[in-house]
């Protein structure tokens, strides 16, 4: 029996690489989105707080119908997009 839980990572990871392929790496979209949320809330926005928003949103909609598998998904990959906004592991500009 296929536990849920993988099917929904295995299925995020097909959706992330098909938005790769139409919108870029999720750092590059998420840093023009940031752009544009900056100007229209005057604001600065990171793109780290892009995929934060974008999550938030998916969890507003999973409010309305909790088991809407898309949803669920989505929020998957909104979490992966944001981890790859964050610095690579190993880095460190403490220096």
């Amino acid at each position: 029996m296929t536990r849920l839980g993988k099917q929904l990572l295995e299925e995020a990871a097909v959706v992330i690489d098909a938005r790769g392929d139409h919108y870029d790496e999720p750092i590059k979209n998420f840093t023009r989105i940031a752009r544009l949320w900056s100007v229209i809330l005057d604001i600065e926005v990171t793109p780290m707080q892009v995929g934060l928003c974008m999550d938030a949103v998916k969890t507003a909609r999973l409010c309305a119908t909790p088991e809407h598998w898309d949803s669920l998904v989505d929020k998957a990959g909104y979490a992966a997009a944001t981890a790859e906004c964050l610095k690579p592991i190993g880095t460190d500009d403490s220096s």
